[in-house]
């Protein structure tokens, strides 16, 4: 899970189990970082985060999920700059070790995410 700034630079990121929901570690990566909106895919449509963002004065920007019964309403223009997210992903990519999982453990690759990163933000 990745947060990136509004130029869509690396800002934090955690690994989470392949097992685990994206949505419980949220509210960590959160913590102690002010932001006017945050952007995020129907996998975050939850009450609690919405009603967390909202208590910091932000807006959420979150598109719900079919099964949900009242659809809330989202800025879909402002969504539109959630590709930010999915271009930093592409770039992180373009480095081998990255793109296929190379590292055994997970200090290593967490250490290459960082390496990626700072070279990224150098380019």
């Amino acid at each position: 899970m990745a947060m990136v700034d509004a130029l869509g630079n690396l800002v934090r990121f955690v690994l989470m189990p392949g097992q685990r929901n994206d949505l419980m570690g949220v509210r960590p990566r959160i913590d102690g970082i002010s932001f006017d909106a945050l952007l995020a895919d129907k996998a975050f449509d939850a009450n609690w985060l919405r009603a967390a963002i909202f208590e910091r004065g932000a807006k959420a920007v979150i598109p719900s999920r079919k099964n949900r019964k009242t659809q809330i309403d989202f800025d879909a223009e402002m969504y539109k700059w959630r590709h930010l997210v999915e271009n930093y992903f592409a770039k992180i990519k373009e480095f081998r070790g990255i793109a296929t999982r190379y590292d055994k453990t997970d200090d290593s690759f967490r250490a290459n995410i960082n390496l990626t990163a700072t070279l990224i933000a150098c380019r």
